[in-house]
């Protein structure tokens, strides 16, 4: 199984690199992008997981409430730029109260390290806010367990996001932006085949146009529809394979309560 998750947040990247952008702008540019995804996905009937930000559910709760009903609505925090610990159980009443269906997921905005404990705490079934690769300038999580597994005393799944096996090449939204599709493509099936499952992380503001931004070249080296166009012909690679797409949620029903390191 594919798992595609998306990390719905307030279009704020730009800030990392010193630009200001105004909270409309943050909603618009992320609602765009959203909205592309959502209907490619519509296109070949994939369902995903929307890791959403609780500020941004609360500017666009409509389309917060398609996401709960037609793919699997999760917590990517109350606001991406700021934490709290207590923003753990008020993002996931927040988006239950807009969605109108139990939030069972977290992601930690940047998958900042964050103590699994607390999560459980917070009423949660899963986490997926680490990546168990190398990223200069953001974690190392090297010697973290690299597929699917229980923490916090086995009261929480942890699902780490998917790497190739041995060398732990992360197969991320950068990856899709960065490296040919056919090399991307055989890394995946690669790793599907070894894990059994496979699960990538994006973001919607990537489909946008992000000229207008003094962004470092691989965060925008391809955006906007030529990315879509990207991820549309990634899509196809597994349906032409007869791999199944699914929720994190729908993924845990068809497994048993064991660890896989």
């Amino acid at each position: 199984m594919v798992l595609l998750t998306f990390d719905v947040e307030e279009f704020d990247i730009a800030e990392e690199y010193g630009q200001t952008v105004d909270i409309a702008t943050k909603i618009r540019v992320s609602t765009e992008g959203l909205l592309k995804i959502v209907a490619l996905l519509d296109t070949y009937a994939i369902k995903a997981t929307f890791f959403c930000t609780a500020f941004f559910a609360e500017r666009q709760p409509e389309l917060a409430r398609r996401l709960a009903e037609q793919h699997e609505l999760a917590s990517h925090g109350y606001y991406h730029s700021d934490f709290k610990i207590e923003h753990l159980r008020e993002s996931r009443e927040a988006l239950e109260r807009i969605g109108g269906k139990p939030v069972l997921g977290y992601r930690m905005a940047r998958l900042a390290p964050l103590d699994a404990n607390l999560v459980a705490e917070a009423g949660y079934l899963y986490d997926s806010s680490m990546n168990p690769t190398w990223l200069p300038g953001r974690y190392n999580n090297l010697n973290r367990p690299r597929t699917l597994h229980r923490v916090a005393n086995d009261k929480l799944w942890l699902l780490p996001t998917s790497v190739t096996p041995l060398l732990r090449f992360p197969l991320f939204w950068l990856t899709l932006k960065n490296l040919p599709l056919t090399l991307v493509s055989w890394l995946s099936w690669r790793t599907l085949q070894h894990d059994g499952y496979l699960l990538l992380y994006y973001h919607p503001w990537e489909y946008c146009d992000l000229s207008a931004w003094k962004l470092p070249y691989y965060t925008r080296s391809t955006d906007g529809d030529a990315l879509l166009l990207k991820m549309e012909n990634y899509i196809r690679f597994f349906k032409k394979r007869n791999v199944e797409f699914g929720t994190i949620r729908d993924f845990l029903d068809t497994i048993p309560i064991r660890a896989k390191d």
